[in-house]
């Protein structure tokens, strides 16, 4: 895999937000063949704590649950998310030095092959905002610098104005005069 233009740590954008890793890459293979991803999942190390988000997806402008992906040797670019599995495991962003690791299963191989390793720092006023669960804070890459620049910002409003006027007009029974018109 290429490195990373983002990583992003924060909420997802679902209705009840919870802790993600989002990364964006180009995945790619050096067999003819290409490879099959069975599934990917991220393992975040801090001081002695490792968290895995084993649940997996990716895509473009429409995501789906990773199941399997053909990554042939001229690649493949998507947006990747990675969330917690849905056991009760609390997570929180807290303050210090991260070890990014990203792992992909390829049909056939017994153990995980490690694709990727980068370090990110977490810092006390970053930590802060993060508890929050509107803001989410994006590592962009600065090939000049060789490391990750960290921003913190809120994250999108997963219901849009425009997208409420288009599922209004789809759906009749949210429908009035005034949308109608």
């Amino acid at each position: 895999m290429t490195q990373p233009t983002t990583i992003y740590f924060g909420a997802d954008d679902s209705a009840s937000p919870s802790p993600k890793v989002y990364l964006r890459t180009l995945l790619y293979s050096t067999a003819k063949r290409g490879q099959i991803i069975e599934s990917m999942f991220v393992k975040l190390r801090r001081g002695e704590s490792i968290q895995t988000f084993n649940i997996w997806v990716y895509g473009e402008d429409s995501l789906a649950r990773g199941s399997g992906l053909y990554v042939g040797e001229n690649g493949v670019t998507c947006n990747h998310h990675f969330l917690l599995p849905a056991d009760g495991t609390k997570f929180d962003f807290l303050p210090g030095e991260y070890k990014v690791e990203v792992y992909a299963s390829l049909v056939g191989e017994r153990q995980p092959l490690l694709l990727y390793v980068t370090g990110l720092s977490v810092s006390e006023q970053t930590a802060k905002q993060l508890q929050d669960r509107e803001y989410g804070v994006y590592f962009d890459w600065g090939p000049d610098s060789g490391h990750y620049h960290a921003h913190v910002r809120m994250r999108p409003n997963p219901k849009s104005l425009p997208e409420f006027f288009e599922a209004a007009l789809r759906n009749p029974a949210l429908q009035s005069k005034e949308v109608s018109e």
